[in-house]
């Protein structure tokens, strides 16, 4: 039973460990982590606040916390499916068809070209 839940809370809190691995890039693991970490504090901050018990404010909890799942699933689903859509799509308006203008000339980027001034 022990390592069954240490399985189980790999496979969501250890980016080594569940779909978020299949992100190349360790730093966007990391920031997706964060921002789920966030969503749940915020959902279960939402769900024990003192005027839970109205109806409204639970509504309100459980719709958020049936959404973190869906988010939380979604999340996982896209980084085991396609990992590079969160870091191909990370180009200045200027870089996102591929080209760049240089004095007047529009000028066509390497293929492998991963955009940014600061790499």
């Amino acid at each position: 039973m022990r390592e069954y839940i240490y399985d189980t809370w790999n496979g969501v809190m250890d980016a080594r460990f569940n779909p978020l691995k299949n992100i190349p890039d360790l730093h966007v693991q990391h920031m997706v982590m964060q921002v789920l970490a966030f969503m749940w504090s915020v959902v279960f901050g939402l769900m024990i606040a003192e005027s839970a018990f109205a109806f409204g404010i639970s509504a309100i909890a459980h719709t958020a916390f049936l959404a973190a799942i869906v988010v939380t699933v979604a999340t996982f689903n896209i980084a085991e499916k396609s990992p590079y859509s969160f870091v191909n799509g990370y180009h200045s308006v200027n870089r996102t068809r591929n080209y760049v203008w240089i004095n007047g000339v529009k000028t066509k980027l390497d293929d492998t070209d991963p955009g940014g001034e600061h790499e």
